[in-house]
C-alpha cells in the first residue's frame, strides 16, 4: 500500500493481486507488466506473479492510516474476479465499514457480478463503484450492470478508450474518466472520441476527467506519455464529482 501515481486517487490498497484477461482493454495490462517485474525483483506478495492471489495480511492496512484518504482498491487486480470468493470480498467491505473516514474506489470489468453480489448486501456509503468501458461490445453493457447497484457514486473509467463509444446513457453516473493507453504497445486514441464523451458528460451533468493521452498524441504521432501530457482541446480537465449531488 502506498501513494499512487494515478491522477484520480491518492493511495492504492491491494488485498488482492493478479487477474486474467477478459476483454480487449486487458490486452496490454499495465498491472500484469508491473506484477511480473515485482516478481522478478523478489518483492513481497508477488511470488505468484500475476496469478490471482488473496492477501489476508493486507486486509487491515487502511485501519492503520488516520488521515482521511481516497483509496483505489485493487489497482493490481479485479476485486470481483471469479477466483475471489464472496467471503473474502465481505472481509474487504468489513474494513471499509470500519474506516468511514476513508473513501474507497472499486473498479471492475466483471460488472455482471455486481447486482448479484450486492442484492442482499447494502453497499457502504464510503464506496465509489465503477466499471471500465473501453469499447462498445464489451464495455458498454457493463454500465447497465453498474446502474443496478445503489452506490453513493457510480463512475466510469474509459481507459484505454479504444473506439468511438457513440451515445452514452449517463443516467445515474456521477463521474467519467477518459484516458489513452500507455506502454510500449499502447493503441492510439483519437481526440474526437474523447471530446464526444466530454460533451455528453457536460450535457448529463457528470464530472469529466481527462487522465492522459498515453502512447499516442492527438495528432496521431507516437511519443512518450510525458510529452503528450493531459491536455484535451488545449486545456486540462480534472473535474471531481460533487458527492452531495450524487446520492443515486
Amino acid at each position: 500500500m502506498g501513494t499512487s501515481k494515478i491522477e484520480w486517487t491518492e493511495q492504492t490498497w491491494n488485498p488482492v493481486t493478479g487477474c486474467t484477461k477478459v476483454s480487449p482493454g486487458c490486452k496490454h495490462c499495465y498491472a500484469e507488466r508491473m506484477a511480473l517485474r515485482l516478481q522478478a525483483m523478489g518483492a513481497s506478495g508477488y511470488a505468484r506473479g500475476f496469478e490471482p492471489t488473496l492477501h489476508q495480511d493486507r486486509l487491515s492496512q487502511p485501519l492503520e492510516r488516520k488521515k482521511p484518504t481516497l483509496y483505489f482498491v485493487c489497482s493490481m487486480a479485479d476485486l470481483f474476479h471469479e477466483d475471489v470468493p464472496d467471503a473474502f470480498i465481505d472481509r474487504v467491505l468489513a474494513t471499509v465499514r470500519q474506516t468511514p473516514r476513508h473513501t474507497y474506489q472499486l473498479l471492475t470489468k466483471r460488472a455482471e457480478r455486481l447486482p448479484d453480489f450486492f442484492a442482499n448486501r447494502p453497499i457502504p456509503p464510503n464506496i465509489w463503484l465503477g466499471v471500465t468501458v473501453e469499447d462498445r461490445r464489451d464495455g458498454l453493457p457493463r454500465i447497465e450492470h453498474l446502474r443496478r447497484v445503489s452506490a453513493r457514486l457510480r463512475f466510469l473509467s474509459l481507459e484505454p478508450l479504444l473506439e468511438d463509444l457513440g451515445p452514452l446513457d449517463l443516467n445515474g453516473i456521477g463521474w467519467v474518466i477518459v484516458g489513452g493507453e500507455s506502454g510500449p504497445n499502447g493503441r492510439p486514441m483519437r481526440e474526437e472520441w474523447a471530446l464526444a464523451v466530454r460533451d455528453q458528460c457536460e450535457a448529463a451533468g457528470a464530472a469529466f476527467t481527462f487522465k492522459q493521452w498515453g502512447a499516442w498524441g492527438p495528432d496521431g504521432v507516437r511519443r512518450d506519455k510525458k510529452a503528450n501530457g493531459r491536455l484535451l482541446a488545449g486545456r486540462s480537465w480534472d473535474e471531481r464529482p460533487e458527492i452531495a449531488g450524487a446520492l443515486l
